[in-house]
């Protein structure tokens, strides 16, 4: 281990590449030191460091840097190893071992809800929300508790015209005005619902899981059986408080800030 000295040049460093990452484009130095409040000097010391080891580009007619292909490679190394599906499946395991219900890890594809991971009960029931199966996300639960904190202009960039809103079975939003009432209503709850919009006579509770810029990453979701001839308004509010937990501790896990 280095001197404890070297650890605030660390975390100096990290903040230097965190910021960098949330930018469309390259920085200058001064931008960097303004947005850290860091010297000028110190600034330009990390960033000739970053540039040295590949995390960061130098374009020099611009005077501005960015991330470089170290950054790239380490993302992708990141990803190799399903570090979402690894943190998430315990934890999934402990929710359907306490609500004896099929439960689900989703992630946005598109406009699609993408389910990555599925944890089931000794008795499960046969439902279409298997591991790789693409969904519309304004039907699902795990769809729409993310898109409920997404900006309206991406919101709106998914779902540009009526032909966007697939039909099922007959229920759930069928418009963009239709879509945005929902996801306020659910945003305030605090979970989504989904009563027989993929599949008649199951429904389904979500909850979303935050990435560490308080965006949404993910959303775990409880399906079961239920059965009513119209929508009955049930939101489930126990069964989402366990759900709420369990997305909670994910987005703890992966080091993430809920909104």
């Amino acid at each position: 281990m280095g001197a404890s000295s070297d650890v605030p040049a660390l975390r100096r460093g990290l903040a230097v590449l965190r910021l960098l990452a949330s930018r469309p484009g390259p920085l200058s130095a001064a931008a960097v030191a303004r947005e850290l409040a860091l010297p000028r000097s110190t600034t330009y010391h990390l960033l000739a460091e970053l540039a040295e080891a590949g995390f960061a580009t130098h374009f020099p007619e611009e005077r501005r840097y960015g991330l470089g292909v170290a950054a790239f490679e380490l993302g992708s190394a990141y990803l190799r190893h399903d570090p979402l599906e690894r943190l998430a499946r315990p934890l999934l395991r402990r929710l359907v071992d306490s609500v004896s219900r099929t439960a689900h890890l989703g992630v946005l594809h598109g406009a699609e809800a993408l389910y990555l991971l599925r944890e089931q009960p000794r008795q499960p029931s046969t439902i279409v929300s298997d591991v790789g199966v693409r969904l519309p996300s304004h039907l699902t639960a795990s769809g729409r508790a993310m898109l409920a904190h997404l900006p309206d202009a991406q919101v709106r960039a998914l779902f540009p015209g009526v032909a966007s809103f697939v039909d099922r079975t007959g229920r759930g939003p069928r418009n963009l005005p239709a879509l945005r009432r929902l996801l306020t209503a659910e945003r305030r709850r605090g979970w989504a619902v989904e009563d027989g919009y993929v599949t008649a006579g199951f429904a389904s509770v979500a909850a979303p899981v935050f990435d560490h810029g308080e965006r949404p990453i993910a959303a775990i979701t409880v399906t079961f059986r239920h059965v009513c001839d119209a929508e009955c308004g049930e939101t489930w509010p126990e069964l989402a408080d366990e759900v709420r937990q369990t997305a909670d501790a994910l987005t703890e896990r992966i080091g993430g800030h809920r909104t």
